[in-house]
């Protein structure tokens, strides 16, 4: 079962140093279903921002009656109407809100999606879309988030290449 309301208020978020600690993820398929083959292209989905046009990764507050893993996967559920795996953490990031003039302190996690929902709790407040790295770079104007992109395109190629080595 799907619980289709989100999280809100911000009494339950966790800090660092006076910085709200933000957890996203990376949702990615291989378009083909070849999990990663050598002709298999990666996808990934963005999420439309609920304040403006702008695209992004799903990402929110971490909780404290949640592991940062269960915030990540949470948020992606919450925000972009999928579950999956999440995977071994990309990085640490310190960013400068959009909206205020606070930083905070952002983990971003791959996601590897096994099921897209058709319903979803912010469905009716955000587009999703499936898209190339590429093309996903270029919509993104989050810095920290296309650094933790490139940070899971490195690490599933290094899977790749590593999988298809000669004996």
């Amino acid at each position: 079962m799907v619980c289709l309301v989100s999280r809100t208020g911000r009494h339950l978020q966790r800090y660092n140093r006076g910085r709200r600690l933000v957890v996203g993820c990376i949702p990615y398929r291989y378009k083909n279903g070849n999990n990663g083959g050598p002709d298999d292209e990666l996808e990934v989905l963005v999420i439309s921002s609920k304040k403006s046009e702008e695209m992004m990764f799903p990402k929110g507050g971490w909780e404290l009656d949640e592991s940062v893993e269960e915030a990540a996967s949470r948020e992606s559920l919450e925000e972009a109407g999928v579950l999956g795996d999440v995977k071994s953490q990309l990085g640490t990031w310190i960013f400068k809100s959009n909206s205020r003039e606070l930083y905070h302190e952002g983990h971003m996690f791959p996601l590897l999606v096994t099921q897209q929902l058709d319903l979803w709790p912010e469905k009716s407040a955000r587009l999703r879309e499936w898209m190339t790295v590429d093309k996903a770079r270029e919509v993104c104007k989050q810095p920290w988030m296309n650094e933790a992109l490139d940070i899971l395109v490195n690490r599933l190629k290094f899977k790749q290449d590593k999988d298809v080595q000669p004996m």
